[in-house]
């Protein structure tokens, strides 16, 4: 069981993301230091360099040829199941909105393992489990970041693309109307929606090809693989160089989200209901998730455990970054992060007495 000291640790661990945060509140509330486009700034900078350079340090510090499968098939399935389950809802309640997913898939499936969750679990579950958990670790870094990016991305573009042709399609309402031959017509529509998606996923490729998270997770693997390989590493000038800005990553994250609160009208800022909402999507649906997922591949002992346990943790703070990058409900993930990391040891305590049960 978990004793006074380990939550001690866990506070360590926490207690300055939350400095962080508040010393960005008042520097905005009360001290007046930065404006808005200084704030949007600060986000930018994190989303460009900090983040980056901390995927980076996570994937090439992590052997690649040390990973445990299941866990792995059970995390994949996890977001899949996320994105198949939000997609119906959205698509039966509010028309698909990409956003909503987006959101959906933040708030379930994406937990602080980091930070949080790597001192919590190994006061619950021992050594193993943080060692496990550093798994998870990598895969949100190499993979579901880089999907939620593609995600955003599409997005933007999309609704960016349908503007711009607005105009032509009304310029060619009027002569397709007096063709009056409706197959050539649903031909061209066909084929106008083809070359769409397709002048969609090309703008969107490109625009992933440059973004830095994208560019350090590539270089993150290729330097894993050769380090743990050949056990080569880093030159100490680079490994300085990359840890003087990554060190500082979730630092500078949680004090974007403190200048983002700042400029809302409440703390609390998506409202009651839809923080209910956002805590039962985290802590309810995510592990609900997880625990199938994890059935369905055969995850056993404290494979299991640390499965559940840390789809029970709260949001973490990077997907919050992106969606105020790009204005995907920033609100409801930051009341995700806000909560979330308030609530977090009551809540996996929780878990981890029904799991010993």
């Amino acid at each position: 069981m978990i004793s006074l000291a380990d939550v001690y640790h866990v506070m360590v661990a926490t207690v300055p993301l939350y400095v962080a945060m508040i010393l960005a509140y008042v520097s905005v509330k009360w001290w007046k230091l930065f404006n808005m486009d200084q704030c949007s700034g600060i986000n930018n900078f994190v989303a460009k360099f900090s983040v980056p350079l901390l995927s980076f340090q996570v994937i090439s510090t992590s052997n690649p040829y040390k990973m445990n499968l299941k866990l792995i098939c059970a995390d994949f399935l996890q977001k899949l199941l996320a994105i198949i389950v939000f997609g119906v809802i959205t698509k039966i309640s509010i028309r698909g909105s990409l956003n909503w997913i987006i959101t959906g898939l933040s708030l379930s499936t994406l937990p602080n393992t980091l930070i949080l969750g790597i001192p919590l679990l190994k006061a619950m579950c021992g050594e193993e489990a943080a060692l496990l958990l550093a798994q998870i670790v990598v895969l949100q870094s190499t993979i579901w970041y880089n999907l939620l990016l593609l995600l955003f991305e599409f997005n933007a573009t999309r609704e960016a693309y349908a503007i711009a042709t607005s105009e032509a399609t009304v310029e060619l309402e009027a002569p397709q109307e007096a063709r009056h031959k409706e197959d050539e017509g649903e031909a061209e529509v066909i084929t106008a929606r083809k070359i769409k998606i397709m002048l969609i996923l090309l703008k969107v490729g490109r625009k992933l090809m440059r973004n830095p998270n994208t560019l350090a997770t590539v270089m993150g693997l290729i330097w894993a693989s050769i380090s743990f390989r050949w056990n080569v590493q880093l030159p100490k000038i680079v490994d300085k160089s990359i840890s003087i800005l990554s060190d500082g990553g979730l630092g500078m994250a949680m004090f974007s989200l403190g200048l983002f609160t700042a400029s809302q009208t409440s703390i609390i800022a998506s409202g009651t209901w839809m923080t209910v909402l956002a805590m039962a999507m985290k802590f309810i649906v995510g592990p609900a998730l997880m625990a199938a997922s994890s059935t369905a591949v055969g995850l056993k002992g404290t494979l299991f455990r640390v499965a559940i346990l840390q789809a029970a943790l709260p949001q973490g703070i990077v997907p919050f970054v992106f969606a105020r990058e790009y204005n995907v409900h920033p609100d409801i993930l930051s009341t995700g992060v806000i909560i979330g990391l308030l609530i977090a040891i009551p809540i996996a305590l929780a878990y981890y007495s029904l799991l010993a049960l």
